[in-house]
């Protein structure tokens, strides 16, 4: 480890503090559904879309047709982008001529895109057209992001409002986070990638000579826009195979500091909204720690794993780092704090192989996700899942103290426990269940290229990544294939939408719930206390559900390259 990498971690997370209250800010304003100064711009827009779709921006929607009217809509983009995807071999823009996409492939990649899990099973420059690129894949890069944020508006609510029917209008939240945040903020992004060096055209490729005299064809299209809106929806999908680690999605130190930037930005920002929402900027505060203190401790853990390097190579005389699987233009603390940010936050960029990281260091990404979003999380879902954990944090806190648990004035009763332990659940029976069924059958064996727990963990990270909707992958793993396609698509599908529903509940049943001031006998919920309370639950959680999986996997893997041996 070193200083220079030190002083890129701790810059890193100094921006992010220095950025939470601005961004929180211009979100707390979009979730009161108030003007902003790019309302004079885009106004009209807005105004125009809700004339055309016949909706009224005022009228409020009870959690039930809140949830009613976002599973419609991204079942019908769903199905959108498959046809997309299948018929792309007949639709226009195909400069290189690619075929239409398998029906395993092509659901596997609808439903990935529309969970904002942005999982894949291709090489983006051998496989999709521009076309299906710009109109079936970014356009969920913008519209998975805003449902997840419109949902984090909804739960907010849940908390702030007071013996409340309704929780907002999914179709005004949606149409405002798109235009007012997630676009605009893509456009001066876009312009800076531009600027770096990262290709938008519409052309398909270009020959170039090399220094050594050889022509070689460069895959281009429209990267810039995908890429800005790829990182801060927390989305993920590249449009290169090899990912943020491409140099024309990621060129220089600086588009990487502004990516991982953008990975946070969002999620960062809406813990100090809820805070706001809920009249007690201090809440958010408290969250924001929690989640900040997981994040450094896992930063930590891979950055000294990875400088440390392989032992086993140590003793053959190739001293120094793990730098396998890594760019060299950014090195170990870039790609190591890369890592950890891109799984933290959901979001499955990756400008380094994760496959190739030390066990221990290939462990934290994986242990990230199994946490269920919560160390930033994706945009909006990063804030409802920790707000799960912190329902079931504040009812452990009310059996200490003797009394009814209450968080935020709200009472949390029988049904908001079981609701969240409900959407918690849902994380480990499909990851475990899953993984056990491809670890013992022929399809789901075929897949690894490792044998023994590296193996293991290339398909427990893979399930883990797509409950988790988060992306990424230990790339040694085979996934195109029917097996892997199907099943994976299905765990996207419930690792987004199964938690989406018991949540929602949960927001209607605090609107509908009046006030509760604190009293003596009431547990603070803005301290040290209850930080350290928050992490503990979180840990303990993932900690009892995952840790056999994890023995199984990485920690075998550690423990046998301790021992000299290599999978």
């Amino acid at each position: 480890m070193t200083f220079q990498g030190w002083f890129l971690i701790i810059a890193f997370i100094a921006i992010l503090l220095l950025l939470c209250k601005p961004v929180g800010q211009w979100l707390f304003a979009l979730y009161e559904g108030r003007r902003t100064p790019l309302h004079l711009v885009l106004g009209p827009v807005e105004t125009g879309f809700y004339r055309l779709s016949g909706i009224d921006p005022k009228e409020e929607q009870g959690w039930r047709r809140y949830a009613v009217h976002m599973l419609i809509f991204n079942a019908t983009l769903l199905l959108f982008t498959y046809a997309i995807l299948r018929l792309q071999g007949a639709l226009p823009l195909n400069p290189r001529g690619f075929d239409g996409v398998s029906e395993h492939l092509a659901f596997n990649t609808a439903i990935s895109f529309t969970a904002n899990t942005n999982w894949q099973s291709y090489g983006g420059e051998s496989t999709m057209s521009n076309l299906s690129q710009m109109l079936g894949l970014t356009i969920h890069n913008f519209l998975s992001a805003a449902t997840g944020i419109a949902l984090a508006f909804a739960l907010f609510r849940g908390f702030a409002r007071r013996s409340a029917a309704t929780i907002g209008n999914f179709w005004a939240d949606m149409t405002r986070i798109t235009l007012y945040l997630l676009l605009p903020l893509c456009v001066a992004i876009a312009i800076f990638y531009i600027a770096s060096g990262v290709p938008q055209t519409l052309a398909g490729s270009v020959d170039v000579t090399t220094l050594e005299g050889v022509k070689q064809t460069l895959a281009l299209g429209p990267v810039a826009s995908q890429e800005a809106i790829k990182m801060l929806g927390t989305n993920g999908g590249g449009f290169f195979n090899a990912n943020s680690a491409h140099p024309f999605e990621n060129p220089t130190a600086l588009t990487n500091l502004v990516q991982m930037l953008s990975i946070f930005l969002i999620g960062v920002g809406l813990t100090w909204t809820f805070g706001r929402a809920v009249g007690n900027t201090r809440q958010g505060w408290a969250i924001l720690a929690a989640m900040m203190t997981l994040f450094l401790a896992g930063t930590a853990i891979v950055y000294w794993q990875e400088a440390a390097g392989n032992p086993i190579l140590h003793q053959l005389g190739a001293m120094g780092g793990n730098m396998e699987g890594k760019e060299v233009r950014f090195g170990i603390a870039a790609s190591s704090l890369f890592s950890v940010v891109t799984t933290a936050a959901s979001c499955g960029a990756v400008n380094a192989m994760h496959d190739s990281f030390t066990a221990l260091g290939g462990l934290i990404p994986l242990f990230n996700m199994q946490l269920g979003e919560v160390v930033i999380g994706g945009v909006g879902a990063g804030i409802y899942g920790f707000l799960l954990f912190a329902i079931l944090a504040i009812f452990v806190a009310g059996l200490m103290v003797g009394r009814t648990p209450e968080y935020v004035g709200k009472k949390i009763e029988a049904r908001e426990v079981k609701l969240a332990v409900l959407a918690i659940a849902v994380l480990p029976l499909v990851i475990l269940g899953f993984t056990a069924i491809a670890s013992v059958t022929e399809a789901g064996l075929a897949g690894p290229l490792n044998k023994g727990p590296h193996g293991f963990s290339e398909i427990l990270y893979a399930f883990t990544s797509a409950v988790a909707n988060n992306g990424s992958a230990f790339a040694g793993l085979t996934a195109n294939t029917p097996f892997y396609n199907g099943m994976l698509g299905v765990a996207m599908w419930i690792g987004r939408f199964f938690i989406i529903v018991p949540m929602l509940a949960i927001a209607g049943g605090l609107a509908a719930k009046k006030y509760t001031p604190a009293t003596a006998g009431s547990f603070p919920t803005a301290g040290l206390l209850w930080t350290g309370l928050l992490i503990g639950i979180v840990l303990i959680v993932g900690g009892l559900t995952f840790l056999p999986s994890l023995a199984l996997g990485p920690i075998a893997d550690h423990l046998a390259m301790i021992n000299g041996q290599l999978f």
